[in-house]
């Protein structure tokens, strides 16, 4: 079984055991989830940047839009549900290089008026070194404001995924502000160890950062783990 179609199957055990009506009562499935956002960095969506060889208007750097990771996870919901969900997926990586002093109630007033009910939060690898217990708490504290306001009084499913490049500094206070939220944790560290995930082993790219990027299997690959732990989630309850 393809990667990309055990999505489809997670996705569609997921909708049988929590939507009422669903396959496990032998009706049709319907959308559990209505409204989607993605927020994140260059992994999850990047426009062009021709100094640095990128073309592309999706997540940096699979190698077509309906092959990043965002895409995959709002296509295996739709077709799980068949019907596909209304999707915003953006870039918020000035939160990352400024999230002390970043106003997300003003910066993000569309993606908090889209009204989403499941949130995937992708960031992390551009926020700078959490080299003290201060710059933790200033991360930590700055995700939680971020977290509250994308939520708001609703109680969307909330899920936070760790760095693709593994850092165990960053990675603790996103699982920490995840967790204290409510949220899923999703950890995908491991990811990193298989080269094979990398654009670079893919196809061949003029920036080395660019080709540092996960490629279309890396990007499948966390869209796997996103879903898989959705599914663990609802499944639990």
């Amino acid at each position: 079984m393809t990667i990309t179609r055990r999505l489809f199957w997670l996705v569609g055990a997921l909708l049988a055991a929590a939507t009422p009506g669903g396959a496990a009562d032998g009706g049709p499935a319907t959308a559990r989830f209505h409204k989607v956002l993605i927020l994140g960095n260059s992994i999850t969506r990047h426009g062009p940047k021709q100094d640095i060889g990128w073309t592309g208007n999706w997540g940096m750097a699979a190698s077509a839009q309906d092959k990043d990771f965002a895409h995959l996870v709002v296509r295996a919901l739709g077709e799980a549900a068949g019907a596909a969900p209304e999707a915003m997926i953006k870039n918020a990586a000035e939160f990352e290089r400024q999230y002390a002093t970043y106003d997300a109630a003003s910066k993000l007033k569309d993606a908090v008026a889209f009204g989403a009910d499941l949130i995937i939060l992708a960031i992390g690898e551009n926020v700078p070194a959490l080299d003290s217990d201060d710059a933790k708490l200033k991360f930590h504290s700055a995700l939680r404001r971020l977290l509250s306001v994308l939520t708001g009084e609703r109680h969307p499913t909330l899920v936070v995924r760790s760095c693709f490049w593994p850092n165990a500094a960053k990675d603790a206070v996103l699982e920490r502000a995840c967790r204290e939220a409510g949220g899923i944790y999703v950890d995908i560290g491991q990811l990193a160890k298989d080269e094979s995930n990398y654009a670079r082993s893919e196809r061949s790219f003029e920036n080395k950062g660019v080709a540092a990027h996960p490629g279309d299997k890396g990007m499948r690959a966390i869209a796997d783990a996103i879903i898989g732990a959705i599914k663990i989630r609802r499944g639990a309850n």
